[in-house]
């Protein structure tokens, strides 16, 4: 629990009810503040993962860790974005769609990680993260991004919705996996019944 990946991720799942504090501060200083404060618990998604494969200091802690990190700062910054009614209106359905997902998907890896099933992270879903993180920050920003780029958060809405349509891709394969599992377990028995027969 102690090495340094497992320490970055403890300190992202703390930055969180930082972040929110910070954004329901009115005003620009607010705004900046939540933004380098998620800026810097995106960052530190990325060093845990490169000091778990440079030091070679991956843990079952870490992995458990890691994704529910993830999904704490992405949930919450959703949720404090609708909360400042920067998403609103047909907005809300990416976010609704990414928060649906990361539930689903927390309840299928949990049941596949049972049954010994694995699922790599594929590049897409990176590259999902990647869109989505950028997104929110440049919402978080809001005024202050339109200084400076007037289209900003059209910007962002956009990537939000390319976010979203990545998000349910990624999330069909943990799915299919779940689906095959069942299939296989359900063929097992009859296949041995065949044999007996």
């Amino acid at each position: 629990m102690l090495r340094l990946p497992n320490a970055l991720t403890v300190l992202r799942i703390l930055l969180v009810p930082v972040f929110a504090l910070a954004l329901m501060v009115p005003g620009e200083t607010g705004r900046l503040s939540a933004f380098v404060i998620f800026c810097v618990a995106g960052i530190s998604d990325v060093l845990d993962g490169f000091a778990a494969r440079k030091l070679q200091a991956s843990s079952e802690f870490g992995r458990m860790l890691d994704p529910i990190a993830d999904k704490i700062l992405v949930g919450i910054a959703l949720m404090m974005l609708v909360a400042r009614h920067v998403l609103a209106g047909l907005e809300l359905i990416p976010a609704l769609v990414i928060l649906a997902r990361e539930i689903l998907v927390s309840g299928l890896r949990e049941f596949l990680a049972t049954v010994s099933v694995s699922v790599p992270v594929t590049r897409i879903a990176k590259f999902k993260t990647v869109l989505q993180m950028i997104s929110i920050g440049a919402m978080i920003l809001g005024p202050s991004a339109e200084k400076v780029w007037p289209r900003a958060i059209d910007f962002a809405y956009a990537l939000l919705w390319t976010a979203a349509a990545l998000t349910v891709y990624t999330g069909l394969a943990y799915f299919r996996a779940g689906l095959e599992h069942l299939r296989s377990v359900q063929a097992a028995p009859q296949s041995r019944r065949g044999e007996m027969a």
